[in-house]
């Protein structure tokens, strides 16, 4: 199962533009919750299709989740280091982060 090594450079701005979807949490741990939460249940995904014009044609493909998902969350500094272990497609795990952080994130390095 891939490791997504995630680095949020300032927490506190790792607020995607739609207030609904984006993270709530305050530290390290908070944010490994809700992205957990985030790629091991649909709530997420079936938020953001229900703000879209149409959410009967999203691609339900874009709903994957893997119940098995772990995120840890460290704080490094100013900054915190999500580390993801999930079989969640990249492409998907990039949606999700943009949702959540918007741009104020960096993928790190992909462990197989």
């Amino acid at each position: 199962m891939p490791r997504y090594m995630i680095r949020l450079p300032d927490p506190a701005s790792a607020r995607g533009s739609t207030p609904e979807l984006a993270f709530t949490a305050h530290g390290a741990e908070a944010f490994a919750e809700e992205l957990q939460a985030a790629l091991a249940t649909p709530a997420l995904f079936e938020r953001w299709r229900a703000l879209q014009p149409d959410p009967d044609e999203v691609d339900p493909a874009l709903g994957v989740t893997d119940p098995g998902a772990r995120v840890r969350g460290t704080q490094k500094g100013l900054h915190v280091l999500l580390e993801a272990d999930t079989g969640i497609p990249g492409d998907i795990l990039r949606q999700r982060l943009r949702l959540l952080a918007g741009n104020h994130w960096e993928l790190r390095d992909v462990r197989f």
